[in-house]
This record gives structure tokens, C-alpha cells and sequence, in this order.
């Protein structure tokens, strides 16, 4: 059973299908431009919708919300550095802005990011510094269906390929996500990251983590690696950081707050040069784009977020969701991770084509029947067409992704979802594709327009 109880309500809102209708006409059929009043289950992301506990309203009441060293900073610091065991920690307003502060510090324009696999800002961050981003991701991430247990291992051999060929003067830094988020939130083994620390070691190269959901990984990390069954989650994450060079998070999904991240280095230099874009762009070194109150409840949902009990309850409750799921008749990348479920809309809806895009498909009839709302990690997200829409680049696989807020949602919740989705698949070959009728060129699921397209024949 969940290890809390509730202590607040907010009622949600239902909406009959004319309504849901109306709103995907009003929006261009994109998900992100519904208003939160016309969602009844949202499922788009897991970032900064987390439920707040009463120990992190009770920091947050206590804030000091002084310009320059206030209490809440060194309380944060505190934190931080026992957990990560950096000698620097920068705040920031969101993982985004770390990602900013950071490459824009670190990178040249022409140099080399590798990763297990970079998410959308990360590699938006990357490319708007003129550098390239290239994805490692292991060969088992490859087997949507597979059970193997740590899918977003980076590739090793083509880490060290990479490293010692023709570009590894290129490469700036080596950058694991864990969980990968964009690998269909697969953990990372420690005895991988073990080896690409040492790789990154021998090269010279720096090794940075992306933190977001550290917590999440040092769990399945304990369940699933051969040396760690016996491990706290903590004692794991704790590791983990240490194995890198440092760090940019996002706390918004493993700090369980609202907005908030930070930056960890051991490198002086790059701490001092980043801690100057840091105060002219976001925020004093000491408060960075933040109120008090965050870096309180930041803290203290550091602390919170490693307990063997709420980590055991997140990860059934993904389990839960993927039983009914897979009962519908749907299909998710295997196995199901914590932070989200991954439905592999390119096998339920086969006559839709890449650049039809049917992992958008999929989310917009979630959202017709049942109101639900999510987000597409397929050819929208991923694919390039020419002027005149003509396919490019379609992505690997076509998915939709259910992610889980922290501590919101109930069973019956998921529930909800499980049916919506075995009522689509009983119609699958009756959902019409989408062309795009104006992106921008980055990051264009964000803002693109689209219209429904049949699909005949």
C-alpha cells in the first residue's frame, strides 16, 4: 500500500468527448496547449507535478528569503554535497537552465557530447552551442520486448571506439542519463557506469551525470545488480555520483518539488566560470532563480525521495499501470521502469505510417476517449521532413509516454487508463494520422500545429 496518507484533495476535472473535441480543435491537436482545467488524468510529464509532503511544506514555511547566504541556501548545500560528494554545487531554476549554464561553459562550437541517450532539452541545449549530440545507447535498448534489466547502459565498445578514433579530440564530455528517459526510462548498471567512468578516465574526458532521476535508478539498481542487493538506494546514488565528475539534475522529478535543480562539479575552473553565467543570467550564486522556500523543499524532498518505502511504492504502482496496460491489448517497452510507461504506438496502429506520426496519433485518442494526456516520444519528436512534408528522418520507434507524478495519482486513477486504452485497441485500424502545418526548428513538438489526416488504403 502507498506509505502515506492524504492530507489534501483537488478536485479534477471531467469533460464529456464534444468538449475534449472542441479543445483539440482550439489547440491544433497539441497536447501541450490543452489547459490543465480540460485533463482530467495528465500523464504529459512527471516534472514538477509531484505531491508536496507536509516535512517539505513545513521547510518551505520556514524559507529565508534573503538576496545573499540565506539559511535555505546552506541547508540546500548541505544536502546536496552529502549526497553527491561535490566540492561545488551551483542552484538553478530548473534542469534546463543547469543544462544552459553548463554546456554553454563547457562546449565550443564543432565539439562532441556522447551519451546513452540525450532527452530533448539536454540535446537542444547541446546544439544551440553548436556542438553535436550523439546517442551510445546499448544493443539490449534495442529489444522493445526484452526483460533485460539495465537497457540504458550506454554502448561501451562504441564509447571507447568513439574516444579513441578520429573524433575523440571532439568530445567535450560524456554525459549518462539515468534513468534514460529517452531509452524508455531504463536504468543504468553501476558496473556500467563503473566502466564508462573509467574510459572517460584514460581519455581525459569529463563524465557528468544527468540526475534527474537518480533515486529511481539506484532502486533498480538494488533489485536487479549482482553487489548491490543488499545496498540502500542511498548508499547507491550516493556511489553513483561519486563515479562522475559532476552533475546537472533537474529536481523537479527525483527532489519532488515544483521547480529547482542545481549543477555539481569537482573542477574549480569550470565552478567559477559557470557560477558567473549563473549570477548574469539566472540568479546571485546563492539563490539561483529561486525563492528560499524551493531550496528548502528542495532539500528535504532530497532526503525524502531515497526511503526504501516510497521508492518500493513508486515502482509497483508503474508496475500496476503496465498489468492493465498490457491487458488492453497495448504493448510498452519492456520492462515497465518507474518514472513512466512507454506504449509502443508503432505496432498498435501499423497502418499509420512514421510521417503520420501514430505515437501522436495514439496520444490524441487517449485524450479523445478518456482524457488522459501524454506525450509522444516518436517521428514528431524525433523525425525531419523536407518543404514538402516528405519523410527525412523518422525516429527508431514510435512511442507514447505515460509519465507518473509523484505521490497524485491513485490505482483507480490508472485504472482509468487501462480501460481508455483497451477501448482504442479494440478500434486501432479507426485512428487517423496527423500532418504538420507549422513547427519550429527545434524542439518542435513543443509548438507544432498539426490536422487530422485518414489513413486509407
Amino acid at each position: 500500500m502507498e506509505p502515506y496518507r492524504i492530507k489534501v484533495v483537488e478536485p479534477i476535472p471531467f469533460t464529456t468527448r464534444q468538449q475534449r473535441e472542441e479543445a483539440l480543435r482550439r489547440v491544433n491537436y497539441n497536447l501541450f496547449d490543452l489547459r490543465a482545467e480540460e485533463v482530467t488524468i495528465d500523464l504529459l510529464t512527471d516534472s514538477g507535478t509531484g505531491a508536496l509532503s507536509a516535512a517539505q511544506l513545513a521547510a518551505g514555511m520556514a524559507g529565508d528569503e534573503s538576496y545573499s547566504g540565506s539559511r535555505s541556501f546552506y541547508r540546500f548545500h548541505e544536502t546536496v554535497t552529502e549526497l553527491t560528494g561535490y566540492a561545488h554545487i551551483l542552484p538553478a531554476h530548473q534542469g534546463r537552465a543547469a543544462e544552459r549554464v553548463l554546456f554553454t561553459t563547457l562546449l565550443e562550437r564543432g565539439d562532441l557530447v556522447l551519451s546513452n541517450t540525450h532527452f530533448d532539452t539536454t540535446r537542444a541545449n547541446v546544439e544551440l552551442n553548436g556542438a553535436e549530440a550523439r546517442d551510445l545507447p546499448c544493443p539490449e535498448a534495442k529489444n522493445l520486448d526484452s526483460t533485460e534489466p539495465f537497457k540504458g547502459n550506454i554502448d561501451l565498445e562504441a564509447l571507447a571506439r568513439t574516444l579513441s578514433g578520429p573524433d575523440g579530440s571532439r568530445v567535450a564530455v560524456v554525459v549518462m542519463t539515468i534513468t534514460n528517459n529517452g531509452g524508455g526510462g531504463q536504468p543504468v548498471s553501476m558496473d556500467n557506469l563503473k566502466r564508462t567512468a573509467a574510459l572517460c578516465r584514460q581519455h581525459g574526458v569529463p563524465l557528468f551525470l544527468d540526475a534527474a532521476r537518480f533515486a529511481e535508478n539506484a532502486w533498480l539498481v538494488t533489485r536487479h545488480e549482482e553487489g548491490y542487493r543488499d545496498r540502500t538506494p542511498r548508499q547507491v546514488a550516493e556511489e553513483a555520483f561519486r563515479l562522475a565528475d559532476g552533475c546537472m539534475m533537474s529536481a523537479k522529478k527525483d527532489g519532488i518539488v515544483h521547480i529547482g535543480g542545481f549543477i555539481g562539479t569537482n573542477d574549480p575552473e569550470l565552478a567559477q566560470k559557470c557560477e558567473l553565467l549563473l549570477i548574469a543570467t539566472e540568479g546571485f550564486a546563492t539563490y539561483g532563480g529561486l525563492a528560499g522556500r524551493d531550496l528548502d523543499m528542495m532539500a528535504q524532498g532530497l532526503t525524502e525521495v531515497t526511503e526504501p518505502s516510497y521508492l518500493a511504492e513508486r515502482a509497483e504502482i508503474a508496475s500496476h499501470l503496465a498489468h492493465r496496460v498490457r491487458a488492453a491489448g497495448v504493448d510498452i517497452v519492456e520492462p515497465p521502469g518507474m518514472h513512466a510507461l512507454y506504449l509502443n504506438a508503432g505496432r498498435l496502429l501499423p497502418h499509420i505510417p512514421p510521417h503520420r506520426y501514430p505515437g501522436h496519433a495514439l496520444a490524441v485518442q487517449l485524450y479523445l476517449e478518456g482524457g488522459i494526456r501524454s506525450a509522444e516520444l516518436g517521428s514528431l519528436y524525433l523525425g525531419e521532413e523536407d518543404e514538402h512534408g516528405n519523410p527525412i528522418k523518422s525516429a527508431p520507434y514510435e512511442l507514447v509516454r505515460l509519465a507518473l507524478p509523484r505521490r497524485v495519482y491513485t490505482r483507480s486513477h490508472y485504472d482509468h487508463v487501462g480501460e481508455t486504452l483497451a477501448k482504442i485497441a479494440k478500434n486501432a485500424d479507426q485512428v487517423y494520422g496527423f500532418r504538420i502545418t507549422d513547427q519550429s526548428p527545434i524542439l518542435r513538438h513543443f509548438r507544432a500545429t498539426l490536422v487530422p489526416v485518414p489513413i486509407t488504403g
